[in-house]
Order: C-alpha cells, then sequence, then structure tokens
C-alpha cells in the first residue's frame, strides 16, 4: 500500500537517491571498498540470525540466499533460529551481537515499526538496516468451495452484513492485520478478524471453517493449491504465479502492498560494511536461479539498498501508522 496517491513505481522512484546526496562519510565508504581490508570482506562465515523459528517465510528466504551467498563470496551463510515474542526477542538483543558485518539480522515490516509502539525492548532506530529485498503481497483466500466467487461477492455480504464476514490473518499488528483495517476503511463497514500465531494457523483456520476468508499473501496460495481460491492480489500487475487472479487495483481499489523483508546489522556497524552488505544482498537478488524460486514461491522481489533505507522507511511509517492507531493497536 503506498502513501495515497503515489503507485508503487512512484513510491519505489523516491528511494533512488543518486550518488550526489551522499554525506561525506558515506562517499568516503563508498571508496573505500576499492581497498583491500574492504575486498577482503566477508573473511569468515556469516550468522544469518531468523528471529522467527524454521519453516516460516524468512526461514524459506534465507535459505534460499545461502548458496548464491557462497558463490558470490566463497563463505557459508550460517542461518539461526532465534524465535520470540514475534521477532521482538532477537531484535532487542541485536545490539549485544558483534558489528564487524558477519553477524546479520532479518527484519521484518510493519513488526520493526509498531512493536516498539507496544511495549518491544527495542526502538526501531536500534536496528541497522542495510538492504529490503522482497515483499510477499496482501491476497484475500478463501476456500474453494466457498460461495465467494469473486471479490465482489464477498464485498457485497460485507456491506449488507457488516460484521459477518470473518477473516483469518497472522495475529494483531500484523501485515494481515493492517491490510483488514484498510480494507473496511475503504469499504466503509466492518468484518473480523480473527488473528492467529502465524500464516500457516491463519490458512488452516480458513481450511478448517473457522472463518470465511483470510487476509494472507500469496505464498498461502502456492502452499495449498487447489484447496484455495484467491479473490485478488495486492500487486500493480497481476502475479507471474496466478496469471488469472486480478489485482486489487484492476477491481477499483488501490492497494499494493504486503510484508516486506530485509537484513539488518547492530547500529555501531561501519558504512562501509554496511554498504558492501547492502551491496551483496542486491546481487543476491539478481541472482537468475535465485529470482525465480522466488517467484515461484509468490514473493516479489526488491531491492532497496543501503543509501535509499530512509525515505523506504518514511513511506512506511506514512502508511502504516495511522492504520495501527484506527486498530486500536498504538496511541
Amino acid at each position: 500500500m503506498p502513501p495515497p496517491g503515489h503507485t508503487l513505481n512512484e513510491t519505489m522512484r523516491r528511494y533512488r537517491i543518486g550518488i550526489s546526496r551522499l554525506g561525506a562519510a558515506t562517499f568516503a565508504a563508498l571508496l573505500a571498498w576499492s581497498t583491500p581490508a574492504a575486498a577482503e570482506f566477508p573473511e569468515k562465515p556469516v550468522d544469518y540470525i531468523i528471529p522467527f523459528g524454521a519453516g516460516g517465510e524468512s526461514g524459506i528466504t534465507a535459505r534460499l540466499q545461502q548458496p548464491v551467498f557462497m558463490k558470490l563470496t566463497g563463505q557459508d551463510l550460517v542461518v539461526k533460529y532465534r524465535p520470540g515474542g514475534g521477532g521482538a526477542v532477537a531484535w532487542s538483543q541485536l545490539n549485544e551481537m558483534p558489528d564487524d558485518g558477519h553477524t546479520l539480522i532479518g527484519v521484518n515490516l510493519p513488526h520493526i515499526l509498531l512493536q516498539p509502539s507496544r511495549g518491544a525492548n527495542y526502538k526501531t532506530e536500534d536496528l541497522g538496516i542495510v538492504h529490503i529485498f522482497h515483499y510477499t503481497p496482501h491476497a484475500i483466500l478463501v476456500r474453494d468451495e466457498s460461495q465467494y466467487k469473486t471479490l465482489e461477492d464477498l464485498i457485497k455480504v460485507m456491506n449488507a452484513k457488516p460484521g459477518k464476514v470473518s477473516f483469518s490473518g497472522s495475529g494483531r499488528g500484523t501485515a494481515n492485520h493492517l491490510a483488514q483495517v484498510w480494507f473496511d476503511e475503504r469499504l466503509r463497514t466492518k468484518s473480523a478478524y480473527n488473528g492467529k500465531k502465524g500464516t500457516a494457523a491463519a490458512v488452516a483456520a480458513l481450511l478448517d471453517e473457522q472463518v470465511d476468508a483470510s487476509w494472507t499473501f500469496t505464498t498461502g496460495a502456492v502452499k495449498y493449491g487447489d484447496k484455495l481460491r484467491m479473490l485478488a492480489v495486492a500487486m500493480e500487475k497481476r502475479h507471474p504465479k496466478f496469471p488469472d487472479v486480478p489485482t486489487f487495483r484492476e477491481l477499483g481499489y488501490d492497494f499494493v502492498g504486503g510484508a516486506y523483508r530485509g537484513v539488518a546489522v547492530p547500529k555501531s556497524t561501519t558504512e562501509k560494511i554496511r554498504l558492501k552488505i547492502s551491496e551483496l544482498f542486491g546481487r543476491i537478488g539478481d541472482d537468475p536461479t535465485f529470482k525465480a524460486r522466488k517467484s515461484k514461491l509468490g514473493f516479489v522481489p526488491l531491492s532497496i539498498g543501503y543509501i535509499d533505507i530512509p525515505a523506504f522507511m518514511t513511506s512506511r511509517r506514512v502508511e502504516y501508522l495511522p492504520l495501527a492507531r484506527e486498530a486500536g493497536l498504538i496511541e
């Protein structure tokens, strides 16, 4: 969901900050890449902390990144899971970790923007975000046998009987929850939201007929195949994996977005190392095999580098915080 009046492409263009706008320190760091010391990074295996359990989308992505990282650097990317508090436990420990670039942590939005306002033991600014590498588009799923054959079928009931239609989603304060709030506002109606512990549990609730539909992601539709039907997807263009599924925009709703993922380092990490890590993850994202495997799983690649992160985070705050206040998640 880009800011009102902006397409996702327009928003992304705002992130393309030129070299002329880099500060002296950052420019010096770029020049330092050419030195022998910089060329040696990474000098040893790199620990990649995933702040969730194994088997989730963050972990799946990390496993896809591993072989490409090895191919590009000759070093292992060692995935380590550190779940707890929806990611908050590991994120609150980031600045106790080594800052030499050989310890990275995965980050998820909107989690890292909302959790600090809900009592988490860290601040968003504590996370040295260096690269955003993809998003998982929002999608509304129903069971294949559902009476709701189109998004319009669902909307008719939502408008006629506010509060009757129930959605599952991956917990309160997540991207799914904010999508539900946004859509209710757009329709000027109400639906019931049943937050679960993760996307797998949300889809399971739908399959078990606990809810009418699910606010989830394209990845869920890939995983459960013909058991579910996707009514719409929050992309600018149709997903290549689902060419028959219309976008929300095609159906008259300017809705593009999902859950964003990237990588961060301790805030004391040098500019030189931050830039190098961002460059590496950009190259990983450009790998043709990697891109094809991610698309097949339902992800949409992005490449928002270190120098563009401040503008990106500002745009996310503009989008997420008003919705979180409307949902009563933050003050």
